[in-house]
């Protein structure tokens, strides 16, 4: 048998350097007090025998796991087949990936995995957490604030800015499972300009001429959905209900959305559907049903996703969104209450912002 090669230690790393092992802890756990000229000559010994650090170790000293966990409210199927989560991960895993932080994937796809979320973060495996997709009854943030870890929601929480999720199993007031508020800390989280994006496409479609505007919503359980249904209705005001059909953010609800629209209002002249998955549903359907985009009926998305709205027919009007940048500045919040040391109940630094909501761009092509 041929043994294995041995890890090169501390001592190692010391011994070559020339100076003590308690001076190679320091600089390898980034600690303070060690001249650059040494740091440099550890640095290089470092490099030279690849040492890799122990984690375990290294996190009795740092108290820090370097390992952030990515919490996504939706099964595995959604996930995987929606391009907004890639494009979200995308913009977080090269964030954590910048600072030395390894991404932890934790999905859900019913309560048992939301207790089993609950318990993996509250074993201390992980120094924080990035949260989106969450639905309004979602038991999650309750389970991360009973867990105690520092946490950065990916879209507008559905509790009040000056309340925080109450954890399961507390004697305060509230609804079972944690999804209702107790006033604590104000919750951090990044967001896109939703309404705003959504009054923009409603009003290019106005200035286009067209006077029966459809809505296809998203999951009105979601306050990104929400927000860009008031949005709709800040510049529609009392408009017929029939034009509003409620969907699910994916193609096939856009697709019995817009059935269940032409049957009630077959002459309806324009559809702001609240993603691009379910714009492009729509587009299926119209055309199956022989209605001209955007001659007959313009249809405007929400996202910018490319992989979508430049590959629908027409290509897609719509409203971009920066996801993968949204991803970036969650993970970038995050990292920098861990670095301030900023205590799991606590919400921001005093000069950090609770809510980032970012702005929103109409993109003009061919479907409206």
């Amino acid at each position: 048998m041929t043994e294995e090669p041995s890890r090169p230690t501390l001592e190692a790393v010391a011994a070559r350097a020339g100076v003590s092992r308690a001076t190679v802890s320091r600089v390898v756990n980034g600690g303070d007090g060690v001249r650059e000229p040494l740091a440099e000559r550890v640095r290089r010994a470092v490099e030279e025998l690849g040492y890799v650090p122990n984690q375990a170790a290294r996190s009795l000293v740092t108290k820090r796991h370097d390992a952030v966990a990515v919490v996504i409210a939706e099964p595995e199927a959604r996930v995987f087949a929606d391009p907004f989560f890639a494009l979200q991960l995308r913009g977080i895993s090269k964030e954590l990936t910048a600072h030395d932080n390894q991404l932890v994937l934790l999905l859900t796809e019913g309560r048992d995995d939301h207790a089993r979320v609950g318990r993996y973060l509250a074993g201390g495996h992980v120094d924080g957490a990035l949260v989106f997709s969450l639905h309004l009854d979602d038991p999650l943030p309750g389970l991360i604030q009973g867990a105690g870890v520092p946490t950065v929601f990916g879209g507008r929480p559905g509790w009040s800015d000056a309340t925080a999720p109450q954890a399961p199993g507390s004697d305060r007031p509230g609804q079972a499972g944690g999804a209702v508020t107790a006033r604590t800390a104000t919750a951090v989280y990044v967001d896109s300009d939703n309404r705003g994006g959504a009054r923009d496409a409603v009003r290019h479609l106005v200035g286009l001429g067209r006077t029966r505007i459809a809505h296809i919503t998203g999951p009105l359980d979601q306050t990104s959905a929400a927000d860009r249904l008031d949005g709709y209705r800040d510049v529609v005001g009392d408009a017929d209900p029939r034009l509003i059909a409620e969907s699910d953010f994916t193609p096939g609800g856009g697709e019995r959305a817009m059935r269940a629209l032409l049957d009630r209002i077959p002459d309806l002249d324009a559809v702001f559907a609240a993603n691009d998955l379910t714009a492009a549903g729509a587009l299926r359907v119209l055309r199956e049903r022989g209605r001209r985009v955007p001659e007959d009926v313009a249809v405007i998305g929400f996202d910018d996703m490319l992989p979508v709205a430049e590959q629908t027919e027409p290509p897609l009007t719509t409203v971009r969104q920066d996801i993968e940048g949204m991803g970036r500045l969650m993970a970038r919040l995050l990292l920098g209450r861990l670095d301030r040391g900023t205590s799991p109940a606590a919400g921001p630094a005093p000069d950090a912002p609770a809510g980032v909501v970012l702005p929103t761009t109409l993109v003009r092509r061919a479907s409206a």
